[in-house]
């Protein structure tokens, strides 16, 4: 039978607020359901403990908390931690927690599978189902955060929308989610300690620009040549690399936040000197760093790492010019959570 209760959490608290008062009841008991939801991340109306018995049953005869439940937690041999995500509907996406000594990273999803399609990477090949909601975004977090309290004795530090999905194709969802866990009402996280990651989508990364985001921006480059970058990211036919710089230019503009370019250096693809170069040229429009990233296999062979001589051509060449790079080796292969491969393969 078809549930057609309303999610409670895609009300505002001035909504809730609102309904409570058309109840006949205060205003402040909105405020104290709102911040069971998020900021006490209840599950369910039964953990509102200092809500009546009588208030309960009424929130629980006209809505629903669609709560994600962590379906499979696995771990890998380096300390990451994959979360396979199960939505309301039965949908699946991943989620991984990223331990160092000093701290520890959220790298979350925004779709279920992907709109965009990249070649090298897992999520491509799924087909996109569905955005997901701000909630579904938010609730990833603080289940990271509490793996991270439990595992590693420390709250969540930073946030990075690298996991299933284009956040910018998602851009109203992940903004009220980013909201969400900003909010002293939420999380209270720095939105500095959050960066959201794209493939590259012009009008998407002006209107982050435009809207005044305090987080941070990263790009997922791969080549800095228009025909390359088309070959292994079909979507640059739409959004070329001149449609970008602009875009990126605005966006430091506006915002004098540093962008940081995700780079992965195959070989026979984008290994030769002039790659290296395009990539010198086209960091020089606007501030930035690079990370150069190791390559996760995830085909039959078409994508191979470079070797480590073509790496360290594209680290001399950036640091000659004044350029920030390091070198990322990847985290979780052994168990598919490093860059990449979120594909739900979970086994």
């Amino acid at each position: 039978m078809k549930n057609d209760k309303k999610d409670i959490r895609a009300l505002t608290k001035q909504q809730l607020q609102e309904f409570f008062v058309a109840q006949g009841d205060k205003s402040f008991r909105g405020s104290q359901v709102y911040e069971w939801l998020w900021n006490k991340g209840a599950h369910s109306f039964e953990d509102m403990t200092n809500v009546s018995k009588e208030t309960r049953k009424m929130l629980q005869d006209n809505f629903v908390i669609n709560h994600i439940r962590v379906d499979l937690m696995q771990r890998s041999s380096d300390g990451t931690i994959k979360n396979a995500v199960k939505l309301h509907d039965n949908l699946t996406v991943e989620s991984v927690l990223i331990p160092t000594p000093k701290r520890t990273t959220a790298c979350v999803s925004s779709q279920v599978g992907c709109s965009l399609d990249c070649k090298f990477c897992a999520t491509a090949t799924l087909k996109r189902m569905r955005n997901l909601n701000p909630d579904e975004i938010y609730d990833q977090v603080v289940a990271i955060d509490n793996e991270s309290r439990l595992y590693f004795d420390k709250p969540l530090s930073n946030i990075v929308f690298m996991g299933m999905g284009e956040p910018l194709m998602n851009y109203n969802n992940v903004m009220k989610a980013v909201e969400k866990i900003t909010s002293k009402d939420g999380l209270g996280m720095s939105p500095k300690r959050i960066t959201i990651s794209t493939s590259g989508v012009p009008k998407m990364i002006k209107k982050l620009a435009d809207d005044e985001a305090k987080i941070k921006l990263a790009v997922s480059l791969h080549s800095a040549i228009d025909e390359i970058r088309t070959q292994i990211m079909p979507f640059n036919a739409t959004f070329p690399l001149q449609d970008l710089k602009e875009a990126l230019e605005y966006w430091y503009a506006k915002t004098k936040s540093r962008i940081t370019y995700e780079y992965i250096v195959w070989e026979g693809i984008n290994d030769q000197p002039k790659d290296a170069e395009a990539l010198v040229r086209f960091c020089k429009y606007v501030p930035c760093k690079v990370n150069l990233i190791e390559y996760n296999p995830i085909d039959d062979g078409q994508f191979q790492q470079a070797s480590s001589q073509a790496t360290h051509m594209y680290e001399k060449m950036l640091e000659q010019n004044g350029i920030t790079v390091t070198v990322r080796r990847s985290r979780g292969k052994d168990i598919d959570a490093a860059c990449g491969q979120l594909a739900n393969k979970s086994s």
